[in-house]
């Protein structure tokens, strides 16, 4: 039966299969940490697949090259020199195939030899099942399991960042790791190549901050967390650096003011939670935040008042609004909301 991605049952059955080589026959991977998809589907591959045989034995079908005879004879097709076949298929929503293509897919995916096993992968197209259509959602509920592969949470990253710092002989302390995973999005994808990026950067045994910032560019929401946080530290000038650093990243005005008033909200509810006496703790249960990022917007927060923040959304409405009515120079009006959040932090 299918497992119910959320629960992260999927993953786990899937890594007990591998481990005691007891794959199924059906899997269905989507997910936001694509790093993990590919590396999961590369462990199948290898308990799969012998090298020698490999070209006759897997088959790969993507959106340029699938059709539903081609997908059946690739799962029909007896293994060669070999004890299974292997077939991948990328990016093909099978619940918007034509009505008699869903039949016949329902029709083999109950059906898959044992020899066989088939992946699913959903990176361009969303995995986004109709379980109305109830003869193709009863067939993938019954012969497969879905897999998500979501981000990982902060403290699983943590070990997995000083283990790939410790394969090349580097150290790097905890909070280090936890400013790398936020400026960087916090998948694994990114934070794989940023990390061989520093460790070639750094002569040093011991990582230290100079040496994230120099090679690592930082994520659109990491650079207004920066922004904002020289804001509430009344480093101004430094402020606005920041902000042409975004420009310069060809990043859209409308998606830094996005993401420009979503941190103040942030903020806005970091100081309501202070004032109860809340915590940082607080502020990750509410908001959904890893740890740092939400210790840093908790510090921040004790530097402005609640009628700073309430004003600071009303100048992001007011600006989002200028944005889309008026002829201004987008970028002048990101600037001017920038000096004036500056002149009312000044006052408290």
């Amino acid at each position: 039966m299918a497992k119910k991605s959320a629960s992260g049952s999927g993953l786990q059955e899937l890594k007990q299969a591998l481990k005691t080589n007891t794959l199924g026959r059906l899997y269905f991977f989507h997910g936001e940490e694509t790093f993990l998809l590919h590396h999961y589907l590369e462990q199948i591959r290898k308990q799969l697949l012998d090298p020698l045989t490999e070209a006759f034995n897997a088959h790969r079908l993507t959106s340029e090259t699938f059709d539903l005879q081609s997908f059946a004879d690739a799962v029909e097709n007896l293994p060669m020199m070999a004890e299974s076949t292997f077939v991948q298929v990328d990016d093909i929503d099978i619940f918007k195939l034509g009505e008699g293509d869903r039949s016949k897919m329902a029709e083999i995916l109950s059906d898959i030899p044992d020899y066989c096993t088939v992946v699913f992968t959903y990176l361009t197209t969303a995995w986004k099942p109709d379980k109305r259509l109830k003869k193709l959602w009863e067939a993938v509920e019954k012969s497969g399991t879905v897999v998500e592969f979501a981000k990982q949470d902060q403290r699983d990253l943590i070990a997995w960042v000083t283990r790939h710092f410790a394969a090349q002989d580097k150290q790097i302390s905890t909070d280090l790791c936890a400013y790398l995973i936020d400026i960087t999005g916090g998948t694994m994808t990114a934070l794989s190549g940023e990390i061989d990026k520093i460790c070639a950067y750094s002569g040093a045994k011991t990582i230290q901050k100079s040496d994230i910032d120099a090679v690592t560019e930082p994520v659109l929401d990491a650079v207004v967390f920066q922004m904002t946080d020289l804001l509430s530290a009344g480093r101004y000038d430094q402020a606005l650096q920041k902000l042409q650093q975004l420009f310069k990243m060809q990043q859209e005005p409308l998606a830094i003011l996005g993401a420009v008033g979503s941190h103040f909200r942030r903020i806005g509810a970091a100081r309501t939670l202070l004032d109860c006496g809340k915590n940082a703790s607080d502020l990750q249960k509410l908001c959904g935040l890893p740890d740092y990022p939400a210790r840093k917007t908790m510090e921040a927060a004790r530097r402005f008042s609640p009628a700073f923040c309430r004003t600071a959304a009303e100048l992001v409405l007011e600006t989002d609004y200028r944005m889309k009515t008026s002829f201004d120079d987008s970028e002048r009006l990101l600037e001017l909301l920038l000096l004036r959040l500056a002149q009312e932090a000044k006052h408290g």
